[in-house]
């Protein structure tokens, strides 16, 4: 068992082996009680360092297989080895050499789940540990995940678990089968991911950017009264929109990543992204957050605040001659550009931003 401070009665288990675990030993208990489910136990102090060093050595193999790696946490990661299957195999013969590979280089083991989005994979990967391969395409959710206690979905804590369970929803498959309108009306857009992550559908891409500090613009309100119309929403995207395009093309950046950030009635917020080329275009800004709005949202479940942001940023003269970002669309956007700078931001509007 790997604690804090073995010496220390108020430290805490950082992580246990299996052996201990069959005890009860779990992560984030006392020692103490550790300690007393688990007598002959051993306990070591951690090594961060040691511990982050082999983390970096493990992304470097995943990296080996595809480009499309996106870090989870400091041993866990998402890949997308679509298109790779030349190179390596199928997923499972990949899956098969990235765990003879890091048992081979770095003497451990790994965990390994497949399947059609990150959602699942993440699933399969806790499914058989150690050193387990799991495969789950869609149609085995309903006899592979559905029987499970709903805590054992992936994004629900202790807390929604406990909700959950009020609402006499202690599977998953119980968590699948329930009205979609009790979870909005019980979780607001949260309702909504439990909905669908219960029935194995996750359309959020592996993000290789997804860690990086890279620099990002936005801009986000509070609305004065909550929003429950596609007009008055999408008015107040292509506001935002405006504005995050008006600050990009100022310092002459040009971006690939849109992210737009929901906030319901019950204070849940939600940031969902869409990668597209690169642009400073607010045209295209606008038509991915729409885009993502309605993916992530049913017009039903009062909005309180919306955001845009776009990230990715690059100079604009250092992708425009890969990226033509239409010269008609730039001379727009720099005749409105020019207008609200010399006479303010009231002076020039988007006929649709009226709404």
């Amino acid at each position: 068992m790997v604690a804090g401070d073995p010496k220390n009665r108020s430290g805490i288990i950082l992580t246990a082996s299996y052996e201990a675990r069959k005890f009860g030993v779990k992560t984030g208990m006392p020692n103490w009680q550790a300690k007393r489910l688990c007598p002959n136990g051993v306990f070591i102090k951690p090594d961060h360092e040691l511990y982050a060093a082999v983390s970096k050595k493990v992304m470097q193999i995943l990296g080996r297989f595809t480009p499309q790696l996106e870090v989870f946490s400091i041993d866990e990661a998402w890949l997308d080895v679509t298109g790779c299957e030349k190179l390596f195999g199928d997923s499972v013969t990949i899956g098969k050499k990235i765990q003879d590979s890091i048992a081979d280089e770095l003497d451990i083991t790994c965990s390994v789940g497949i399947s059609c989005n990150k959602l699942l994979a993440k699933m399969a990967s806790d499914m058989k540990k150690p050193a387990g391969l799991t495969v789950i395409r869609p149609e085995d959710v309903p006899h592979l995940l559905w029987p499970l206690p709903v805590k054992r979905l992936f994004g629900v804590g202790r807390k929604m678990a406990r909700k959950l369970e009020r609402l006499n929803i202690n599977t998953i498959g119980e968590l699948a089968n329930a009205p979609e309108e009790l979870l909005k009306d019980k979780f607001g857009l949260n309702g909504c991911y439990l909905h669908l992550a219960a029935n194995g559908i996750d359309e959020s891409p592996v993000d290789p950017h997804a860690n990086d500090e890279a620099k990002s613009m936005g801009h986000s309100i509070t609305l004065p009264q909550d929003v429950t119309s596609w007009g008055k929403a999408e008015a107040v995207l292509l506001n935002l929109s405006e504005k995050v395009g008006r600050r990009i093309r100022r310092e002459d950046y040009m971006g690939r990543t849109v992210s737009i950030a929901l906030r319901d009635n019950h204070f849940t917020t939600i940031t969902r992204s869409k990668t597209i080329p690169y642009t400073s275009s607010t045209e295209d800004i606008y038509a991915a957050a729409k885009s993502l709005l309605h993916k992530n949202w049913d017009g039903k479940i009062p909005l309180r605040l919306l955001g845009v942001s776009v990230s990715q940023l690059v100079k604009e003269f250092e992708q425009i001659s890969l990226f033509d970002d239409n010269e008609r669309k730039r001379k727009i956007n720099k005749v409105v550009d020019d207008i609200k700078d010399r006479f303010g931001e009231k002076a020039i509007y988007r006929a649709k931003s009226q709404m």
